[in-house]
Protein backbone atom coordinates (compact mmCIF):
# COMPACT_ATOMS: atom_id res chain seq x y z
CA UNK A 1 0.00 0.00 0.00
CA UNK A 2 1.62 3.63 -1.24
CA UNK A 3 1.46 6.29 1.01
CA UNK A 4 -1.63 7.43 -0.34
CA UNK A 5 -3.49 4.45 -0.77
CA UNK A 6 -7.17 4.53 0.70
CA UNK A 7 -8.20 1.51 3.21
CA UNK A 8 -9.78 -1.06 1.12
CA UNK A 9 -12.16 -4.24 2.11
CA UNK A 10 -8.82 -5.86 2.44
CA UNK A 11 -7.04 -3.91 4.71
CA UNK A 12 -6.41 -4.85 7.86
CA UNK A 13 -7.66 -3.14 10.76
CA UNK A 14 -6.11 -2.44 14.59
CA UNK A 15 -7.58 -0.07 16.81
CA UNK A 16 -6.29 1.34 20.26
CA UNK A 17 -8.58 1.66 23.28
CA UNK A 18 -9.24 4.08 26.35
CA UNK A 19 -11.01 6.96 27.96
CA UNK A 20 -9.74 9.78 26.84
CA UNK A 21 -7.65 8.47 23.76
CA UNK A 22 -8.33 11.03 20.74
CA UNK A 23 -5.04 12.78 22.21
CA UNK A 24 -2.72 9.27 21.49
CA UNK A 25 -0.03 9.25 19.57
CA UNK A 26 -0.10 5.31 18.77
CA UNK A 27 -2.00 5.74 15.29
CA UNK A 28 0.16 8.03 14.07
CA UNK A 29 3.40 5.93 15.71
CA UNK A 30 1.82 2.73 13.52
CA UNK A 31 0.19 4.03 10.44
CA UNK A 32 3.92 5.44 9.61
CA UNK A 33 5.45 2.32 9.88
CA UNK A 34 2.45 0.47 7.77
CA UNK A 35 3.29 2.90 4.81
CA UNK A 36 7.11 2.50 5.39
CA UNK A 37 7.04 -1.20 4.92
CA UNK A 38 3.87 -0.75 2.16
CA UNK A 39 1.62 -3.08 4.09
CA UNK A 40 -2.09 -2.83 3.59
CA UNK A 41 -2.90 -2.04 7.99
CA UNK A 42 -4.83 1.03 8.91
CA UNK A 43 -4.63 1.67 12.89
CA UNK A 44 -7.20 3.74 14.90
CA UNK A 45 -8.44 5.50 18.11
CA UNK A 46 -11.21 4.41 19.33
CA UNK A 47 -12.83 6.34 22.56
CA UNK A 48 -14.31 3.44 25.04
CA UNK A 49 -15.98 4.32 28.24
CA UNK A 50 -15.29 2.99 31.59
CA UNK A 51 -17.14 0.12 32.28
CA UNK A 52 -17.41 -0.90 28.64
CA UNK A 53 -14.26 -2.76 28.08
CA UNK A 54 -16.57 -6.50 27.94
CA UNK A 55 -18.44 -4.70 24.75
CA UNK A 56 -15.34 -3.55 23.33
CA UNK A 57 -13.83 -7.10 23.48
CA UNK A 58 -16.93 -8.66 21.95
CA UNK A 59 -16.73 -5.54 19.26
CA UNK A 60 -13.15 -6.77 18.32
CA UNK A 61 -14.76 -10.46 17.78
CA UNK A 62 -17.46 -9.74 15.90
CA UNK A 63 -15.54 -7.76 13.34
CA UNK A 64 -12.58 -9.30 12.86
CA UNK A 65 -10.06 -6.55 13.77
CA UNK A 66 -6.43 -8.13 14.07
CA UNK A 67 -4.99 -6.61 16.88
CA UNK A 68 -5.93 -4.15 20.13
CA UNK A 69 -4.05 -1.73 22.56
CA UNK A 70 -5.41 -1.14 25.39
CA UNK A 71 -5.06 2.20 27.37
CA UNK A 72 -6.28 3.63 30.42
CA UNK A 73 -8.46 2.63 32.11
CA UNK A 74 -9.39 -0.88 30.80
CA UNK A 75 -5.75 -2.30 31.18
CA UNK A 76 -7.15 -4.63 34.26
CA UNK A 77 -10.69 -4.75 32.95
CA UNK A 78 -9.65 -6.39 29.48
CA UNK A 79 -7.36 -9.25 31.67
CA UNK A 80 -10.86 -10.24 32.74
CA UNK A 81 -12.65 -11.18 29.43
CA UNK A 82 -9.60 -12.00 26.96
CA UNK A 83 -9.35 -15.65 26.23
CA UNK A 84 -5.71 -16.06 27.27
CA UNK A 85 -3.09 -14.29 29.41
CA UNK A 86 0.75 -14.12 28.64
CA UNK A 87 3.01 -15.05 31.80
CA UNK A 88 3.43 -11.46 31.99
CA UNK A 89 -0.02 -10.29 31.57
CA UNK A 90 -1.52 -12.58 33.81
CA UNK A 91 1.47 -11.72 36.88
CA UNK A 92 0.91 -8.16 36.58
CA UNK A 93 -3.28 -8.83 36.11
CA UNK A 94 -3.27 -6.33 33.25
CA UNK A 95 -3.11 -6.30 29.45
CA UNK A 96 -1.91 -3.33 26.83
CA UNK A 97 -2.07 -5.46 23.88
CA UNK A 98 -4.65 -8.13 22.49
CA UNK A 99 -3.67 -10.28 19.73
CA UNK A 100 -6.25 -12.64 17.57
CA UNK A 101 -5.42 -16.50 17.14
CA UNK A 102 -7.83 -17.57 15.11
CA UNK A 103 -11.25 -17.22 17.22
CA UNK A 104 -9.08 -16.81 20.44
CA UNK A 105 -7.93 -13.46 22.25
CA UNK A 106 -5.03 -13.13 23.55
CA UNK A 107 -3.74 -10.69 26.21
CA UNK A 108 0.12 -9.39 26.30
CA UNK A 109 1.51 -6.53 28.19
CA UNK A 110 4.60 -4.91 26.71
CA UNK A 111 4.41 -1.79 28.59
CA UNK A 112 7.37 -2.98 30.72
CA UNK A 113 9.68 -4.71 28.01
CA UNK A 114 8.85 -1.11 26.43
CA UNK A 115 10.52 0.84 29.08
CA UNK A 116 13.71 -0.83 29.90
CA UNK A 117 14.75 -0.85 26.44
CA UNK A 118 13.88 3.16 26.76
CA UNK A 119 15.75 3.98 28.98
CA UNK A 120 18.73 1.58 27.77
CA UNK A 121 18.84 2.71 23.89
CA UNK A 122 17.55 6.47 24.72
CA UNK A 123 19.04 7.72 28.04
CA UNK A 124 22.32 4.85 28.56
CA UNK A 125 20.77 3.65 31.43
CA UNK A 126 21.25 0.12 32.68
CA UNK A 127 18.97 -1.22 35.15
CA UNK A 128 21.00 -4.23 36.21
CA UNK A 129 23.71 -1.08 37.25
CA UNK A 130 20.59 0.90 38.80
CA UNK A 131 19.07 1.76 42.18
CA UNK A 132 15.50 2.72 41.32
CA UNK A 133 13.13 4.69 42.73
CA UNK A 134 9.14 3.87 41.09
CA UNK A 135 6.31 6.63 42.26
CA UNK A 136 3.17 5.44 42.01
CA UNK A 137 1.25 1.97 42.79
CA UNK A 138 -0.98 1.48 39.10
CA UNK A 139 -1.23 -0.37 36.49
CA UNK A 140 1.99 1.55 34.69
CA UNK A 141 3.82 1.43 38.03
CA UNK A 142 3.93 -2.43 38.20
CA UNK A 143 4.54 -3.23 34.19
CA UNK A 144 7.70 -0.91 34.85
CA UNK A 145 8.21 -2.79 38.49
CA UNK A 146 8.29 -6.27 37.59
CA UNK A 147 10.47 -5.50 33.75
CA UNK A 148 13.15 -3.54 35.91
CA UNK A 149 13.28 -6.28 38.57
CA UNK A 150 13.76 -8.86 36.18
CA UNK A 151 16.05 -6.72 34.40
CA UNK A 152 18.19 -6.62 37.75
CA UNK A 153 17.60 -3.69 38.97
CA UNK A 154 17.15 -3.08 42.73
CA UNK A 155 14.04 -1.26 43.09
CA UNK A 156 12.09 0.65 45.85
CA UNK A 157 8.29 1.93 45.80
CA UNK A 158 6.47 4.28 46.77
CA UNK A 159 3.41 5.44 47.06
CA UNK A 160 1.16 8.77 49.21
CA UNK A 161 -0.94 5.06 50.11
CA UNK A 162 1.90 2.77 51.04
CA UNK A 163 -1.02 -0.12 51.30
CA UNK A 164 -0.79 0.18 47.55
CA UNK A 165 2.52 0.25 47.30
CA UNK A 166 2.93 -2.66 49.92
CA UNK A 167 0.80 -4.90 47.46
CA UNK A 168 2.78 -4.04 44.59
CA UNK A 169 6.01 -5.50 46.00
CA UNK A 170 4.23 -8.74 47.52
CA UNK A 171 2.91 -8.99 43.93
CA UNK A 172 6.64 -8.70 42.65
CA UNK A 173 7.35 -10.99 45.60
CA UNK A 174 10.91 -10.53 44.62
CA UNK A 175 14.07 -9.87 46.59
CA UNK A 176 15.21 -6.86 44.68
CA UNK A 177 11.81 -5.19 45.05
CA UNK A 178 10.77 -2.93 48.27
CA UNK A 179 8.83 -0.17 49.51
CA UNK A 180 10.43 2.91 50.52
CA UNK A 181 9.58 6.76 51.61
CA UNK A 182 9.90 9.46 49.25
CA UNK A 183 12.93 10.80 50.65
CA UNK A 184 15.50 7.98 48.97
CA UNK A 185 14.79 9.70 45.77
CA UNK A 186 17.47 11.57 46.19
CA UNK A 187 19.88 8.39 46.06
CA UNK A 188 18.46 6.48 43.40
CA UNK A 189 20.08 6.74 40.01
CA UNK A 190 16.79 6.27 37.96
CA UNK A 191 13.67 7.71 39.10
CA UNK A 192 10.27 6.37 37.16
CA UNK A 193 7.21 9.22 37.79
CA UNK A 194 4.45 6.66 37.31
CA UNK A 195 1.41 8.22 38.36
CA UNK A 196 -0.64 10.82 36.68
CA UNK A 197 -0.02 14.24 38.62
CA UNK A 198 1.10 16.37 35.94
CA UNK A 199 -1.50 15.83 33.26
CA UNK A 200 -3.75 18.60 34.03
CA UNK A 201 -2.65 22.10 35.07
CA UNK A 202 -4.04 22.23 38.76
CA UNK A 203 -2.56 18.81 39.68
CA UNK A 204 0.09 19.12 42.35
CA UNK A 205 3.61 17.60 42.38
CA UNK A 206 3.99 13.83 42.36
CA UNK A 207 6.92 14.73 45.15
CA UNK A 208 9.61 17.34 46.51
CA UNK A 209 11.54 18.51 43.11
CA UNK A 210 14.64 19.30 45.58
CA UNK A 211 15.05 15.22 46.17
CA UNK A 212 16.25 14.98 42.29
CA UNK A 213 19.20 16.63 41.10
CA UNK A 214 22.43 16.56 38.78
CA UNK A 215 23.35 12.94 37.93
CA UNK A 216 20.03 11.30 38.23
CA UNK A 217 17.66 10.17 35.93
CA UNK A 218 13.90 11.37 36.06
CA UNK A 219 11.24 9.58 33.67
CA UNK A 220 8.05 10.69 33.77
CA UNK A 221 5.70 8.43 32.26
CA UNK A 222 3.27 10.96 30.97
CA UNK A 223 3.78 12.57 27.07
CA UNK A 224 1.32 14.54 26.55
CA UNK A 225 2.15 17.30 28.25
CA UNK A 226 5.56 17.19 26.93
CA UNK A 227 7.32 18.21 29.54
CA UNK A 228 5.26 18.31 32.93
CA UNK A 229 6.10 20.53 36.14
CA UNK A 230 7.75 17.89 38.11
CA UNK A 231 10.08 17.11 34.73
CA UNK A 232 10.77 20.72 34.30
CA UNK A 233 11.77 21.19 37.71
CA UNK A 234 14.12 18.50 37.74
CA UNK A 235 16.01 19.45 34.70
CA UNK A 236 16.42 22.92 36.40
CA UNK A 237 18.01 21.09 39.03
CA UNK A 238 20.39 19.68 36.30
CA UNK A 239 18.72 16.34 36.23
CA UNK A 240 18.68 14.45 32.75
CA UNK A 241 14.64 13.76 31.78
CA UNK A 242 13.06 11.86 29.47
CA UNK A 243 8.75 11.47 28.78
CA UNK A 244 6.67 8.45 28.16
CA UNK A 245 6.68 8.75 24.40
CA UNK A 246 10.30 6.62 24.72
CA UNK A 247 8.24 3.70 26.05
CA UNK A 248 5.66 4.35 24.28
CA UNK A 249 7.68 3.65 20.99
CA UNK A 250 9.14 0.87 22.25
CA UNK A 251 6.20 -1.12 23.61
CA UNK A 252 4.33 -0.25 20.18
CA UNK A 253 7.66 -1.74 18.59
CA UNK A 254 7.16 -4.79 20.28
CA UNK A 255 3.27 -5.00 19.28
CA UNK A 256 4.40 -4.36 15.75
CA UNK A 257 6.37 -7.65 16.02
CA UNK A 258 3.16 -9.60 18.08
CA UNK A 259 1.12 -8.38 15.45
CA UNK A 260 2.83 -8.81 11.95
CA UNK A 261 5.55 -10.78 12.62
CA UNK A 262 8.21 -8.50 10.81
CA UNK A 263 10.62 -6.50 12.63
CA UNK A 264 8.85 -2.74 13.26
CA UNK A 265 10.57 0.61 11.57
CA UNK A 266 11.95 2.31 14.82
CA UNK A 267 13.30 5.34 12.96
CA UNK A 268 10.22 6.09 11.16
CA UNK A 269 8.03 5.68 13.91
CA UNK A 270 10.39 7.95 16.39
CA UNK A 271 10.14 10.34 13.69
CA UNK A 272 6.18 10.09 13.26
CA UNK A 273 5.88 11.38 17.03
CA UNK A 274 8.74 13.37 17.72
CA UNK A 275 10.94 11.55 19.95
CA UNK A 276 13.76 13.82 19.18
CA UNK A 277 12.43 16.37 21.83
CA UNK A 278 11.40 13.99 24.43
CA UNK A 279 14.62 13.29 26.13
CA UNK A 280 16.37 16.22 27.72
CA UNK A 281 19.61 16.32 29.27
CA UNK A 282 19.22 18.97 32.78
CA UNK A 283 20.88 22.39 32.17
Amino acid sequence: MNEFALPTAKTKLLAVIGDPVRHSLSPVMFNSAFRALGMDWLYVALPVKLGSSRAAIDGIRALDIVGLSVTTPHKEMVAAVVDQLSPVARKLGAVNCVRRSGEVLIGENTDGKGFVESVRSGLGVEPERSNVVVVGAGGAARAVTLALAEAGATIAVVNRTKDKAEKIVGQMAMENVSTTGFESISDADLVVQATSLGMRNDDPLPFDPNLIGKGQTLVDLIYHPERTPIAAAAAAHGAQIANGVGMLLHQAGEQFRIWTGEEPPLNVMAAAVGLKFAQNTGE
